[in-house]
């Protein structure tokens, strides 16, 4: 009995090895193949390689944006950070599921990718552009936003771009702070992920207001009705459905 018990024993660590060492394997694959898909960088494309002479080669962000889309139609932007490694395209799905778990090229990915809540009008545009995005160890997707958490790093990046097809626009970083998914009987807490379009002027201070008073630091930013804002927003571990956010404003098109 006791060298069967020692036999089933011995069998489960090993299944328990395999599976692991399997996922260990697949995760490995996977983050490779995420980060040589999602090398792609904007800036190298701007250039028409096979004629660099004239100033009508050099490709705009938009330019590039349609040439994707002619891949993917769910493109609908390009986020950058610099310093960090946020350089993608910026995906929007029918829902809030699919680009959780697949990259620009459709195919399946544990990092996804970086997309525009389903909810929100890029078309017609929306108050709020809300864009999620996973973390991951390597690197990838929306870890980086976390450099935010530091002043420093904020002094020295307090803007962003963020291109879509009708314009190549500079951001203005107003608030930096931690939140949570908030459940349903919890009252008065501010459920950032629920701003899309301001109904009136009032609504949209509220949301200012809130985010500046959440901000882990004084940006000494503020926006005023009307202004374009955009909300970047990934997972933070330090609390149960943790969120790592930063909100800025729209200051300048190209």
């Amino acid at each position: 009995m006791k060298k069967n018990k020692k036999r089933i024993i011995y069998i489960i660590l090993i299944f328990i090895f395999i599976c692991s060492l399997s996922y260990f394997v697949y995760k490995k694959y996977n983050d490779y193949k995420d980060k040589n898909v999602n090398n792609f960088n904007i800036n190298e494309s701007k250039i028409d390689k096979n004629n660099t002479s004239n100033e009508d080669d050099i490709k705009s962000n938009k330019q590039i944006l349609e040439e994707l889309r002619k891949e993917n139609p769910d493109i609908i932007g390009w986020l950058e950070i610099k310093d960090t490694n946020i350089n993608y395209p910026v995906l929007q799905a029918k829902d809030n599921d699919y680009y959780l778990n697949h990259n620009y090229k459709k195919e399946k990915s544990i990092s996804g990718s970086l997309f525009l809540d389903a909810s929100f009008d890029i078309e017609n545009g929306s108050t709020n552009y809300l864009i999620y995005g996973h973390r991951n160890q390597n690197g990838l997707m929306f870890e980086d936003l976390l450099k935010y958490s530091k002043k420093e790093f904020y002094e020295n990046h307090k803007t962003f771009n963020f291109t879509t097809l009708k314009e190549d626009a500079t951001y203005e970083i107003i608030s930096v702070f931690y939140s949570r998914v908030y459940y349903t009987n919890e009252k008065d807490v501010f459920r950032y992920y629920y701003f899309v379009n301001a109904k009136n002027e009032d609504e949209f201070n509220d949301f200012i207001y809130n985010a500046k008073k959440a901000s882990i630091y004084n940006t000494g930013v503020n926006a005023n009705y009307k202004d374009q804002l955009i909300t970047l927003s990934t997972c933070e571990y330090s609390q149960e459905n943790g969120r790592f956010v930063v909100v800025a404003k729209k200051i300048k098109t190209d």
